[in-house]
Parts: structure tokens; C-alpha cells; sequence
């Protein structure tokens, strides 16, 4: 059989562990303890690493021959579970490393019982002059008490030299690529990133364009789960928009109220939103092909800074590079708040509540007016990014 990837052995050989082995251990556990608990097969494997993470064994090891041990390994709750079957409920909570010299017999002596059943269906040693290293095959069982509705899991290893399983041979027909062409899945497509800084961040308005210095007509980014792949394509020209360039005049006007935090450059990025492929599309990327998008045109492209969404416009075409028209703002600067108008002035629309006065011997907090601004403009929240010391 073809080895497509280093489990395809014990894929093919599933069936015959699953009806062999869970029965073998049923029938013993019912034995044992007399019907009660439910016993199966949850999976097979060659690594005991991951089947024994983060938890406690209570380890038996039986020796078959002079080469070759099977292992049982019950978990702490498997334990707590068996022992309270056999031998009533614990007034407290099970501890493995506090086990009594009763309570190790009984899950040796039900190890051994099982042993005695599993041996059965192991092939005879072969002959050898001296042990060598073996594969060790692990079955991992979960054990539920069906009356508390308790589960847990044990696992047994077998010398994979001792068993001869059957396998499921291949018919020799397989799904191709072909039957598939027309599926679809959702993908992300980046354009592109630019460098910005807060100030022009803070000062974005429908209808500008943010113009990507790092995009390229002819290729974007496709993303789909941890693989990415760069897009071949032919740009649409029909995209193309003639821009005047008024930023470093408006840049220029603002200079002298700039600060510290409004030098701060950030990373803003485009990508189109919940794109559709076909998985005949996805495969002509794979192979380099260049792929017509023109249907993803239409899709809005939503930009972000620090992976937060902060405007979502159209895609445009300026000079060699991509950009986009800015047709809705997401990022809600949060206001400052509102001048108090000062009583007997000409602006003041409403009265101003006289405040009353402190008692003798007695302190007030009274709230005390914002100084300084209050112009009723946005104020940029900085603290919405986390920036990176690149000014």
C-alpha cells in the first residue's frame, strides 16, 4: 500500500484493532467487576507522548517473554474509578501517590485479568539471541462508570512484532482534484501594507486614499489557514484613477502642532474582505499560474492597524501601486468633552447651576472645567494601538 503519511499503516489496520481488542477488554472488565463499566477504543497510535500529557499513571508492566513486556497505564481517574467499583466510594478525593498496598493489588490483580485475555491474540515470539528495540503499539481505551456517569482512559501497549493485524487494501481508485474544481472555500487576500503615521491616522476622512507602497499590480497574497501563497494576476486597468497629490501641503500646514506620539509611524494593511476561491482557482495558484480575480474587484477592502479594522473603502489603482478610497471610517475617536459656557457671557446658552455651598467643617469635591482645548474636535485615542518605537 501506497505510505501517503507516517500514520497510513495504522489507518489501514484500524478495523482490525477495533474489533478485536474492545470486546477482548469488555468481556474481561465485565468479568472482573460484573457489568457496569463501559470500556472502547478511542484511538491507536506509536507515540505515548501526547497519550500521556498532563496526567498521573499507575503503571503495570507484564513480561511476555524474555524480549517483550505489555504495559497498562491507568490514569489517576481511571484508578479512582476502578477502586470505587471494587471496593465502594471514597469518603475523599483519590490520590495516586498516596495508594494503599490494597488498592495497588486490586488494579494489579485486574491488570493481570486483562492480561490474561489480551495474550490470546498476540503472535508467538520470534526467536532472538539477545532484546533489541521494538515498536510498541498503543491502544487507548476510556473506562465510564455508568452509574455516575464518570469516564476516564487507560491505555495499553502491545510489541508491534507480536501482533499481525489484517489491513485495508486500496481499490486503486482515489478522489481527484478534478471532482473538486468547483468548491469553494473563504480565503483572505492581502494587498498590501504602507507606513503611516498617527497623525495622518488621525486625520483620515472619507474619500482619502491610502496608496500602499509595498503592492504590486501583478501579484497579491493569498492566505488560507498557515499557508500563503502570492497571487499571479492581470491588474484591472478599469481601476486606474487620477490622483493629485495634496498630502504634503495639508502635512506641511500642520507641522508646527505636531508632537512626539504624532511622529510615531504605524503599519497599516489591506486586504479584501471574505473571499471566495474555488479550489480550482486555489490549485492554478499553487502551480504559478496567472489566475483572473476580477470578480474580487467588487469586494471592500477593509484597513487595519494592529489587526484592528480602522476604515474600509473601494480598490483603486494609482500610478504602478494599489490603493484604496476611503468610503467608511470604523476607528470612533472618542470626543473631548463639551466647554462649559461661562455664565454671563454672550455664548452662554444655558444657566449655570450655582453649586451649593460646603458646611462648616466639611470638604466637597466640585468638578473642575478641562483647560486648554475644548475646540469640540476628535481626539485620537492612542491607546486603542499598541505602537512599535519606529519614529
Amino acid at each position: 500500500m501506497e505510505n501517503l503519511n507516517p500514520g497510513a499503516e495504522l489507518y489501514a489496520q484500524y478495523s482490525w484493532y477495533k474489533k478485536t481488542f474492545p470486546p477482548v477488554i469488555q468481556s474481561a472488565a465485565d468479568e472482573f467487576f460484573l457489568p457496569g463499566l463501559q470500556l472502547g477504543l478511542m484511538g491507536i497510535s506509536k507515540n505515548i507522548n501526547p497519550l500521556m500529557d498532563k496526567d498521573s499513571y499507575f503503571v503495570t508492566k507484564v513480561r511476555i517473554d524474555k524480549q517483550h513486556d505489555l504495559f497498562f497505564r491507568s490514569s489517576q481517574n481511571a484508578v479512582a474509578l476502578i477502586l470505587d467499583r471494587a471496593l465502594g466510594k471514597a469518603p475523599k478525593r483519590f490520590d495516586l501517590n498516596r495508594m494503599t498496598d490494597l488498592e495497588a493489588k486490586v488494579i494489579t490483580a485486574f491488570n493481570d485479568f486483562l492480561f490474561a485475555h489480551v495474550v490470546k491474540f498476540l503472535s508467538p515470539p520470534p526467536p532472538t539471541l539477545k532484546r533489541t528495540n521494538f515498536d510498541v503499539i498503543h491502544l487507548t481505551f476510556f473506562i465510564k462508570d455508568l452509574d455516575e456517569n464518570r469516564v476516564s482512559k487507560f491505555i495499553v501497549s502491545l510489541p508491534d512484532v507480536l501482533l499481525n493485524p489484517d489491513t485495508v487494501e486500496p481499490t486503486g481508485k482515489y478522489f481527484s482534484y478534478d471532482n473538486f474544481q468547483q468548491s469553494t472555500l473563504d480565503v483572505n487576500i492581502k494587498i498590501g501594507t504602507t507606513k503611516f503615521s498617527v497623525l495622518e491616522l488621525k486625520e483620515l476622512e472619507v474619500d482619502d486614499i491610502v496608496v500602499f507602497d509595498d503592492s504590486n499590480l501583478k501579484k497579491m497574497l493569498l492566505q488560507v489557514q498557515d499557508f500563503e501563497k502570492e497571487i499571479k494576476l492581470n491588474p484591472n486597468l478599469g481601476l486606474v484613477l487620477p490622483v493629485e497629490n495634496e498630502g504634503e501641503e495639508q502635512m506641511a500646514d500642520n507641522k508646527g502642532n505636531v508632537n512626539l506620539w504624532d511622529t510615531i509611524a504605524v503599519e497599516m494593511t489591506a486586504h479584501f474582505d471574505a473571499v471566495k476561491i474555488t479550489l480550482g482557482d486555489l490549485k492554478k495558484i499553487e502551480n504559478g499560474m496567472v489566475v483572473d480575480l476580477t470578480s474580487i474587484y467588487d469586494n471592500k477592502v477593509t484597513l487595519t492597524v494592529e489587526d484592528k479594522p480602522i476604515a474600509r473603502g473601494e480598490l483603486v489603482i494609482v500610478n504602478d501601486r494599489y490603493g484604496v478610497k476611503v468610503d467608511e471610517i470604523l476607528a470612533n475617536a472618542p470626543k473631548k468633552p463639551a466647554k462649559q459656557a461661562a455664565a454671563g457671557t454672550e455664548d452662554a446658552d444655558e444657566e449655570v447651576p450655582e453649586m451649593p455651598a460646603a458646611q462648616d467643617g466639611e470638604t466637597e469635591d466640585v468638578p473642575v472645567p478641562a483647560q486648554g482645548g475644548g475646540d469640540g474636535e476628535d481626539e485620537f485615542d492612542y491607546s486603542d494601538f499598541e505602537l512599535e518605537d519606529d519614529i
